[in-house]
């Protein structure tokens, strides 16, 4: 009996309920009716499906887009765009809690005031109810991201759920439509202090990969508050320009773009990282459509993908107007370095791949490579008159076991020979020098100083030392650099030239064999006193007599096979180059150095730009030798980061960057003489 009377009781109590949740939401979906197209309510509603929900709320929810699609008018229509498939990160009452935006929307809204009691009551415990334990094993089958068609050629990248200190400067959500329709902002990255938690987890991003398009009112370079520097106003440049000489300017870019097989073999490296931002198909956009944007004339490129190349990059470089070229490192490795240049700006005079590995030589026993090329600039019409000086461009990516800086230096000497070769003109002197790559060094290491300074002591000094990325100082054995740091027979001299080019600084200069110098032991020159020597009994007076089996007078006799004189064993290795950094390496406005990449949580610089400029006479600084522009004019360049803002953007890689390093980019100007001139 009393069964009876609580099912009376009950169920019409039950069933009010219903009517009322089903009387809001019919109240909510005529307010987006009214405010949206179909194709965004059925992007919000969207989100919704795949999902186990009863079948009143599936039916409603069918009824809302039928009923939504037949109201529209044609002149509330927008244009037609394709349908982006939204994985689910919650169950579907938290799906339906995306339509209560806040209650003050609610209430601003005149169609739903009188929702009010009892159904904010109702409405509040729905949007606080947990999801079931089924709900959850059924999200966890969902696939991780879902691929969005977009009509037109929109670049898109992916966007991930971030927490309110990570989101700053990162939102791709117009404001405007933001403040316009709540329910888009409740899908934006704008999460509101109440729902935000306040101590974020180790690892905020919980929730799988949305891929939505960046807006064109926020740039993608603007996302990690990168600013281009305009370095034109150098009095150099303005002497320059004040002469009124023109300039061809040009933009290089170096970027280690990080192989996905090196991510893969690695992947203790990116613990800090979603699994979904480091997939290839995820990266790969991202890299594109940042080279895209900064549209450099000169592309260096490290740590690329064999495969990847030949059929994703070149293609897609070409198609951008790039004439491509590249080496794999050798052995068994996958990934290796590409140079691409503009074919409407420049035109190939001389390619020559470098490859570090020697047969039998352990400081030469790695696969690391590099591409030099020399390159001449295609003026434009009207210049027919003037001229421009070729261009060398060398890329390469440096080993870097931080143990073995002895490898560093013959790696890098072998290069500088390579480029002393293609680079040295017919007088003696050497064309403009723009020298990019992954060096595998700090600022002010020795390896560094040698490249900027034209010269480097090395005997005696630990490997580990060499490059400066760890400080292996308090082990009891180290390696030691001995002089000489290579033998004779690679071929390359300490002044980092080939033998074979190698000038001698005196000329007649030579080096003879041990069987021709012993001949003058007992020439007649030997055997005759000078006459202001001091003549000492015993001592000075002495004159031997020549011996029958003496060998004939040495001026008689000729070296069959003279070389000329080498230099080693000084324990100094020297180039000419006259290098200098594009970057400073310290950020003045934040008082912090700067950061090209984030190896396990720790910023460093590993990346550079050098390139070719003319030495300050009798200038030095801290022993850093001054330079100043010469033919090659620095005239711009995009800032790196610090280590904090890198932090706030989780390291790298993150959804944003999907490299462990920053590109580097600069401007260039090369001037353009007369043909008389030139």
């Amino acid at each position: 009996m009393i069964g009876t009377v609580l099912c009376y009781v009950l169920l019409p109590a039950a069933r009010l309920l219903w009517a009322l949740r089903d009387a809001f939401f019919t109240c909510r979906k005529n307010v987006l009716l009214a405010k949206n197209t179909s194709t965004q309510i059925e992007g919000i509603f969207g989100a919704t499906r795949g999902k186990s929900v009863p079948e009143e709320q599936e039916a409603l929810l069918q009824q809302w887009l039928e009923e939504g699609a037949e109201n529209l008018s044609a002149s509330e229509s927008a244009p037609a765009v394709g349908k982006a498939s939204v994985t689910l990160t919650s169950d579907w009452l938290e799906g339906s809690e995306l339509l209560m935006t806040s209650l003050s929307d609610l209430n601003s809204a005149p169609e739903v005031t009188w929702c009010a009691g009892q159904q904010l009551t109702e409405l509040h415990a729905l949007a606080s109810s947990e999801p079931q334990d089924h709900e959850v094993t059924e999200l966890a089958k969902l696939p991780a991201e879902e691929t969005v068609a977009v009509a037109g050629n929109a670049p898109w990248a992916a966007v991930v759920p971030q927490m309110d200190h990570q989101i700053a400067g990162c939102a791709t959500i117009d404001v405007e439509v933001q403040n316009e329709d709540p329910a888009v902002l409740a899908w934006s990255l704008a999460h509101s202090a109440e729902t935000a938690p306040t101590e974020p987890p180790a690892w905020p991003i919980q929730d799988t990969v949305q891929f939505c398009s960046l807006a064109a009112e926020v740039p993608y370079h603007e996302i990690l508050w990168r600013d281009w520097e305009d370095l034109s106003v150098q009095p150099c440049v303005l002497e320059q320009v004040s002469r009124n000489t023109p300039l061809f300017e040009f933009q290089v870019m170096s970027y280690n773009i990080l192989a996905q097989d090196l991510v893969e073999q690695g992947l203790d490296l990116y613990l800090h990282c979603h699994p979904d931002i480091l997939n290839w198909n995820y990266r790969l956009p991202n890299l594109l459509q940042e080279i895209q944007h900064w549209d450099p004339d000169v592309l260096c490129l490290q740590e690329v993908q064999e495969n990847h190349y030949w059929e994703q990059l070149e293609p897609t470089f070409k198609e951008m107007g790039f004439a491509c070229f590249y080496k794999r490192r050798t052995g068994t490795k996958t990934d290796g370095c590409a140079v691409c240049y503009k074919h409407s700006r420049f035109q190939l005079i001389s390619l020559s791949p470098i490859e570090y590995f020697r047969p039998g030589l352990d400081i030469l026993n790695r696969d690391n490579v590099g591409l030099v090329l020399l390159l001449q600039p295609l003026l434009p019409e009207g210049l027919d008159l003037k001229a421009v000086s070729p261009l060398c461009v060398a890329n390469t990516h440096v080993l870097f076991n931080p143990r073995r800086g002895d490898i560093k230096l013959a790696q890098m000497a072998l290069l500088l020979a390579e480029i002393d070769k293609i680079a040295k003109t017919t007088e003696g002197s050497y064309y403009p020098v723009i020298l990019c790559g992954d060096l595998n060094s700090v600022p002010d290491s020795p390896l560094y100083k040698f490249i900027r300074n034209g010269e480097l002591s090395y005997h005696g000094m630990p490997a580990w030392k060499v490059s400066g990325q760890e400080d292996f100082s308090q082990q009891l054995y180290s390696r030691k650099l001995l002089a000489p740091l290579w033998p004779s027979s690679l071929g390359i001299t300490d002044n980092c030239q080939y033998v074979t080019l190698y000038q001698p600084k005196k000329s007649g200069r030579r080096k003879y064999s041990r069987d021709f110098l012993l001949q003058f032991h007992f020439c007649d020159v030997a055997c005759e006193r000078p006459p202001q020597l001091v003549l000492l009994e015993g001592v000075t007076d002495a004159k031997p007599d020549r011996p029958a089996h003496w060998p004939k007078p040495a001026a008689m006799v000729k070296d069959p096979d003279p070389q000329p004189f080498v230099p080693r064993s000084s324990g100094i290795i020297q180039h000419g180059l006259n290098l200098t950094s594009v970057y400073s390496h310290f950020l003045p406005q934040r008082g912090r150095p700067e950061v090209t990449t984030m190896p396990m949580g720790l910023g460093a610089t590993v990346d550079y730009i050098f390139y070719s400029a003319e030495p300050v006479e009798n200038g030095s600084r801290g022993g850093r030798r001054l330079y100043r522009d010469g033919a090659l004019k620095l005239l711009g360049r995009l800032s790196l980061l610090s280590e904090d803002v890198l932090l706030l953007a989780n390291g790298l890689p993150n959804p944003f960057c999907s490299s462990d390093h920053l590109c580097l980019l600069a401007s260039f100007g090369l001037e353009i003489s007369s043909l008389k001139e030139a």
